[in-house]
């Protein structure tokens, strides 16, 4: 199994549509009522629910839900010193770019007499979903944890489902450690989003959840965040993809590998080559194939890879307008002068410059966040960031000559909306002054 090869000019609407198309999803029916099931039932019997639904989804039957010091210990025995500090190198990166993300709130008088401001609080508990499925992502950790803790989040809890051995991985362990995290859960899937929603005996209810699932842990978000009484949750979110525009300047083996960086995830990805240069299609499609031969997930890859396509263009503009179409969450642009496109781009989850720019050191260690989104929500959602994790409130606050001077302007709306009572509220003020 390879790319498939589309010539773009030679698809009319519906084959173009096509093209863009991403891979179906299970049954959204089916799928949110599992979710709506496992909510209910972790509402009515809390950590007894947690424990059962661990049982039959993890297949592992869990004394204590919390992760213990001794776990944590092992953890830190566990890893080599290169890994550990390859952790602690990441979390210095993402450290560095999100702690310039502080929001500077603005203060000024919008009409004499009138002071209008901003103030940033953080989100007082934050619940961070770390999941495991075919392979653990300890860079998930620090790419929720960091900006929690910069942005002053005074409770931060993680979830993450348990292994095979019952406990949580190693890697994940140690990154929550090094983040400042102390209070860890071994448990995942909707249980685990229902539980930081709504709490239980042992695990603490949040005001938002973050972090990236299957589908239905997406559905679980959705659910508690429709839920007043649930918790607010970051962005929407489908299976992982990545989308690489080149030219003839590109390197075959680089677009091909980062193709695949991206394919592995898991058999839903997605991976998109649009490129101007029918040379360089065919030596990628031919690349493709024999990285996948060498590579240990080769059989994800050949189900991602079926999902995936090559498309030529005429030019560089046309394949900017896929680009901005189809609105992928990690944008590859393996061009020749890369950054004069970069104006261009009006919708992507995280974009990469120049063929120095592996996608993997967004995933892990460039500074970027790579909770992003997918599925088309970069049309209309930003990548995860520290603003996430606070509240922007604002002030205001009138002296005597400021409510004399615009006062009559909020009566003259209000009663031009028929809100008597909010003209009232101003006309009481202002009879006082005159």
């Amino acid at each position: 199994m390879t790319l498939s090869v589309l010539h773009w000019d030679e698809l009319d609407v519906a084959g173009r549509r096509a093209a863009l198309a991403r891979p179906a999803l299970d049954s959204r029916a089916d799928v949110a009522q599992a979710a709506r099931d496992i909510i209910d039932e972790v509402r009515r019997n809390g950590d007894a629910a947690v424990r059962s639904l661990t049982r039959r989804f993890d297949g592992i039957a869990l004394d204590e839900l919390a992760v213990p010091s001794a776990e944590f210990a092992a953890a830190r025995r566990e890893l080599t010193l290169e890994q550990t500090e390859a952790i602690s190198t990441a979390i210095e990166s993402i450290n560095r770019f999100h702690s310039a993300q502080i929001p500077t709130p603005p203060t000024l008088e919008t009409f004499p007499g009138v002071r209008c401001e901003q103030t940033v609080r953080p989100i007082d508990r934050v619940g961070l979903y770390v999941p495991a499925g075919s392979a653990p992502l300890p860079s998930t950790v620090f790419m929720l944890a960091v900006p929690a803790r910069i942005a002053g989040c005074p409770r931060r809890v993680l979830c993450t489902p348990p292994g095979k051995d019952g406990r949580a991985h190693a890697a994940v362990l140690v990154a929550a450690q090094l983040c400042g995290i102390e209070e860890v859960f071994k448990i995942g899937g909707a249980q685990a989003i229902a539980a930081l929603a709504y709490g239980t005996e042992s695990i603490p209810k949040v005001d938002k959840i973050f972090g990236p699932g299957n589908a239905w842990v997406t559905a679980a978000k959705q659910q508690v965040s429709n839920d007043p009484e649930g918790a607010a949750c970051d962005l929407p979110a489908g299976p992982s993809e990545v989308m690489v525009v080149a030219d003839d300047s590109a390197r075959p083996q680089f677009v091909a590998a980062d193709l695949l960086a991206q394919a592995e995830h898991d058999a839903l990805a997605q991976a998109l080559l649009v490129t101007s240069s029918t040379p360089l299609a065919q030596a990628v499609v031919a690349e493709v194939s024999a990285q996948m031969a060498a590579l240990p997930r080769r059989d994800i890859l050949e189900r991602s890879i079926a999902g995936s396509r090559c498309i030529i263009v005429r030019d560089l503009a046309s394949a900017i307008g896929i680009a901005n179409d189809y609105a992928a969450e990690h944008l590859i642009l393996q061009v020749r002068e890369p950054r004069r496109w970069l104006p261009q781009i009006r919708n992507a989850g995280s974009i990469f410059l120049g063929e120095w720019s592996p996608e993997p050191m967004g995933d892990y260690c460039s500074g970027t966040n790579h909770v992003l989104p997918t599925y088309g929500y970069a049309r209309a959602y930003s990548g995860l960031s520290v603003l996430d994790f606070v509240k922007r409130i604002t002030v205001q606050e009138l002296t005597r000559d400021g409510l004399r001077a615009l006062g009559p302007t909020a009566v003259t709306l209000a009663q031009l909306e028929g809100l008597d009572a909010h003209a009232n509220a101003v006309t009481l003020r202002l009879s006082l002054l005159s």
